[in-house]
């Protein structure tokens, strides 16, 4: 059997003095095609709008960008627990995806280091769907996104990224 698909008039209703001086409507004004109409409106089954699916505070209920958020948090503290003095200036900042000025023939790039000046704090930027590109699962994604900050961070003090975190690629 083959549905039909109703659409509704492009017109709002007239009164019924208008109504009667407008051409008549080819449309059949039955009981059945309102039903019909009024049945469409309605979502499936009229069983009603269904609830949340989790709890509001459940991991489920978060975004990938707010989890990507978190990671990249835990991370920052991770590395402000030795770097406090060095990181106090810093700014950490997450974008969905690189600017569209660094598409080059260069691979497109997980992470960027302003480094500050004339009055400009240093800003170090991370780009969520690049990294979650490259990751397998959360725990991969966490660790990398740990090495990439270890990276930037190591860039911007001058050091090299074993000594700004011990731990460093081996996550």
């Amino acid at each position: 059997m083959r549905r039909r698909r109703f659409r509704r008039d492009p017109e709002p209703p007239q009164p019924a003095e208008v109504a009667s001086q407008a051409a008549p409507n080819p449309r059949p004004t039955s009981a059945a095609s309102l039903a019909r109409t009024v049945r469409r409106r309605r979502d499936r089954r009229s069983r009603g709008l269904r609830g949340p699916l989790a709890p509001a505070e459940s991991p489920l209920t978060r975004s990938r960008a707010e989890t990507f958020a978190d990671l990249v948090l835990d991370a920052v503290e991770r590395l402000e627990r030795r770097w406090r003095r060095e990181l106090q200036e810093v700014e950490f900042a997450v974008e969905d995806v690189p600017p569209a000025d660094s598409a080059t023939d260069s691979p497109v790039p997980l992470g960027r280091l302003y480094r500050g000046g004339a009055g400009q704090d240093a800003r170090i930027v991370l780009y969520r769907r690049p990294i979650e590109a490259r990751a397998a699962g959360r725990a991969d994604l966490a660790a990398l996104v740990h090495d990439l900050l270890v990276e930037q961070v190591a860039d911007l003090i001058g050091v090299e990224p074993d000594t700004v975190d011990p731990d460093y690629g081996l996550d």
